[in-house]
């Protein structure tokens, strides 16, 4: 026996080194597609009303999403004892949607992503009156850092390439997806299924938005029905992959795999529309990033110890 199982140890390494390289590489994937999406955003170039990107974005993304549903069991698997949770998590995840659809159609692609990445600094805020957590002085201390970046890339005080009406925009956009995240984990810890969470969110926006476009619908070309389908479907199997590589990883590995986000959404701003972030603009960057990954760091060490 004792043969056997030392001939099967060695295995366990193994197992978790390929674990560890395909949750890394689901991470970079989706990272990459996230940045796709972005893309297609903005190519449309504001010729399509905002609620009707948030429409197709939610719409195009249910076939993705259906197998999911499949696997869970059918239909049954979207029972819920939790409506209001459901309405409050769409409600605070159209705002976050529509503000970086926002931000995409009227800012540089890295700097909305960039922006984006508050979440993680508002989430630490939010925790203390929301979850009753006691956030320490180090993690208080990265939250203030990475508001100085934020700072550093908008500067309100002078005239930069990052326009300061928009930016306020993604940040409130950022706060609610920290919000819809909080709501998520109560939802969990409720009994909710993952399943569930998801696919209501994407019936009910889809819903809450064909209701909003009614008033400004215009019909989309079909290059701009293209890019239309291409923002469904490439953010939903961007979403498929970012939840693989958290189920396969340990955040800890998985979370600063997550931030090359910014290189791709630079890269392609770039080379499409000639897009270059000045010094201060990287610096903060830089800095916002650092402090995000800071906390998630924090956060996972004080897990362990818990």
């Amino acid at each position: 026996m004792s043969r056997a199982l030392q001939s099967l140890s060695p295995a366990r390494p193994v197992a978790a080194g390929a674990a560890r390289r395909r949750a890394i590489l689901a991470i970079l994937g989706a990272a990459i597609l996230f940045a796709a999406a972005a893309a297609c955003v903005k190519a449309l170039d504001g010729a399509v009303p905002l609620v009707q990107l948030v429409l197709f974005r939610s719409l195009f993304a249910l076939p993705v999403l259906l197998p999911l549903l499949h696997r869970a069991g059918g239909w049954p698997a979207l029972r819920t004892s939790n409506p209001t949770g459901h309405i409050w998590r769409m409600i605070f995840g159209l705002i976050g949607m529509a503000t970086a659809f926002y931000g995409y159609a009227t800012m540089p692609l890295a700097a909305v992503t960039a922006l984006g990445f508050t979440m993680p600094l508002f989430l630490t805020l939010l925790a203390v009156p929301l979850l009753g957590e006691h956030v320490g002085w180090r993690r208080g201390l990265a939250v203030l850092v990475g508001f100085g970046g934020v700072l550093l890339m908008v500067r309100p005080w002078a005239e930069g390439d990052i326009p300061l009406g928009p930016s306020l925009a993604v940040l409130a956009g950022a706060l609610c997806w920290a919000l819809a995240m909080i709501t998520i984990r109560r939802m969990g810890e409720a009994g909710e299924s993952g399943v569930s969470i998801v696919l209501w969110f994407a019936i009910g926006s889809s819903l809450v938005a064909a209701l909003a476009s009614i008033p400004v619908w215009i019909w989309p070309t079909p290059l701009q029905w293209g890019l239309l389908l291409g923002i469904g479907m490439i953010s939903a199997l961007a979403q498929l992959l970012m939840t693989e590589a958290y189920r396969a990883g340990e955040p800890t590995l998985v979370a600063p795999f997550e931030y090359s986000g910014i290189v791709w959404t630079t890269l392609l701003g770039a080379l499409i529309w000639s897009e270059a972030p000045d010094r201060w603009d990287g610096v903060g960057a830089l800095i916002l990033v650092a402090s995000g990954l800071y906390i998630w760091y924090r956060e996972t060490q004080l897990g362990l110890k818990r």
